[in-house]
């Protein structure tokens, strides 16, 4: 059987328009390329429910396979994790992603590139840090629960809602958008960064 899957697989290389692919065909039996990074990554899920608030993301080990299911991003810190956790980076996704179905559907080159990061000092970022850390420990708590469990709207634990409610009030505060500002508010406000970007470009 794997010599049969080997096979097929040096079939679709070979009747491919690509130059490297075919040439790829004469080692039908190793990855044509290897994208799996060789630190920790942070994880994106492609696809999310759009029930949750939040997509689930976190950090994994570089000797967790990344499937095409999901997004990664290596060498990425606290202070990205932070802001990419927040609310204000979940309202943007929410109005911008694509959808399968009715859910989400996270896209490097439609949410990621074109989010507008906020400026933040190094204290700044130093505070971001501490509170998604203060994140990560609260889904520590529950380490029988997987991430799905964690972000279900109907069971997410209260510690860590008010990890989160912590986290989103000071990146809130970082973009300068007032404390009870809604997400239609929001994603009006980084619409207007984002035309702003684009036209300094």
């Amino acid at each position: 059987m794997v010599m049969e899957r080997v096979a097929r697989v040096k079939a679709l290389r070979m009747a491919s328009p690509r130059e490297g692919t075919r040439a790829r065909a004469a080692t039908p039996g190793l990855f044509g390329e290897i994208r799996q990074p060789d630190t920790d990554y942070l994880l994106i899920p492609r696809v999310s429910s759009e029930k949750r608030d939040y997509v689930p993301i976190g950090f994994m080990s570089s000797d967790v396979i990344a499937s095409d299911a999901v997004q990664i991003i290596p060498n990425a810190a606290l202070y990205h994790f932070g802001i990419l956790t927040s609310n204000v980076h979940n309202a943007w996704m929410r109005v911008v992603c694509g959808r399968l179905k009715s859910d989400y559907r996270y896209s490097k080159d439609i949410v990621y590139n074109n989010f507008p990061w906020p400026e933040a000092t190094d204290e700044q970022k130093c505070t971001i840090e501490k509170l998604a850390q203060a994140v990560l420990d609260a889904r520590a708590l529950y380490p029988e629960s997987s991430l799905a469990d964690l972000y279900d709207p109907l069971r997410m634990p209260p510690a860590l809602v008010k990890a989160h409610q912590a986290l989103d009030r000071i990146v809130m505060k970082l973009y300068g958008f007032p404390k009870d500002a809604g997400e239609p508010a929001i994603t009006a406000a980084l619409m207007e960064r984002y035309r702003e970007l684009v036209h300094k470009v």
